[in-house]
């Protein structure tokens, strides 16, 4: 059975790491370069940096900033922010990322996707799908732009469509979980994974290791469990300490799944 894979999602705002709540009230916790040498010596399975500003201000991707992660990181690396080519994609992992994330864009325009897959390799290829709950009903909205716009589209069926398109892996970001550390939506995750074939890594409302081991059980051992909150802060007071799961509790969550 595949180990599920425990990854620090990162967002880097205006220059600095930040942590969110709701996709607001952005907390400032450090350096990234700084973030990527800790969890260097700390060996965890992959690293996600998430430029918040780059497509909510119509921006290209910081290829300065990237060059700067990847030749610093000595796990996988993935990277979103910014991305609207194939072309971007290319340059991108040229710089030594080996998994370029993309999210309005993608849900904009799906043939991108396509021709991402064409240029890098599906393998390279993640779909982040940022949503919200819905009023009525278990499914959620896709949300693009920072969760500004709602697109109405169905989290579940844009999931599958993004799978055919060739993305490798979809990642789904929780807005009305982020931040609050209360545990990961269960059943919507078990639901997901039922539906796709690639990798699904799940991000939004981690707020301890047992919680993690709960979303390892509800899909059966196979997901990446992403969270921001759990690895930068410590404490009932949220106080800034870059952390992450020693090899014996990792050991832990991977028996999780039974």
């Amino acid at each position: 059975m595949l180990r599920p894979r425990l990854i620090p999602s990162l967002l880097v705002h205006q220059g600095g790491l930040v942590k969110t709540v709701g996709f607001k009230e952005p907390k400032y916790v450090g350096d990234p370069i700084n973030a990527v040498k800790i969890f260097n010596e700390k060996e965890c399975d992959e690293l996600a940096v998430f430029d918040i500003d780059a497509s909510a201000e119509s921006r290209e991707p910081d290829f300065k900033l990237i060059a700067d992660l990847a030749a610093e990181s000595r796990m996988p690396l993935a990277y979103g922010g910014g991305v609207r080519t194939a072309a971007q994609a290319k340059r991108i992992v040229g710089l030594g990322v080996e998994k370029v994330c993309v999210s309005s864009a993608a849900v904009e325009q799906p043939l991108l996707v396509t021709q991402m897959a064409e240029e890098v390799g599906s393998q390279s290829v993640v779909v982040v799908l940022d949503h919200r709950k819905r009023m009525f009903g278990r499914d959620r909205d896709v949300c693009t732009h920072n969760g500004k716009r709602n697109t109405k589209r169905s989290l579940v069926e844009t999931a599958v469509e993004m799978q055919e398109r060739g993305a490798g892996e979809i990642i789904v970001n929780s807005i009305d979980d982020d931040g609050r550390m209360e545990g990961y939506d269960l059943t919507l995750a078990a639901e997901l994974r039922s539906r796709l074939r690639v990798p699904l890594t799940v991000l939004g409302g981690a707020g301890s290791l047992a919680d993690i081991e709960s979303l390892v059980r509800a899909c059966g051992g196979i997901v990446g469990a992403a969270a921001g909150s759990l690895f930068v802060f410590k404490g009932a007071y949220r106080a800034v300490l870059i952390n992450y799961p020693s090899p014996a509790q990792r050991d832990q969550i991977a028996r999780a799944a039974g």
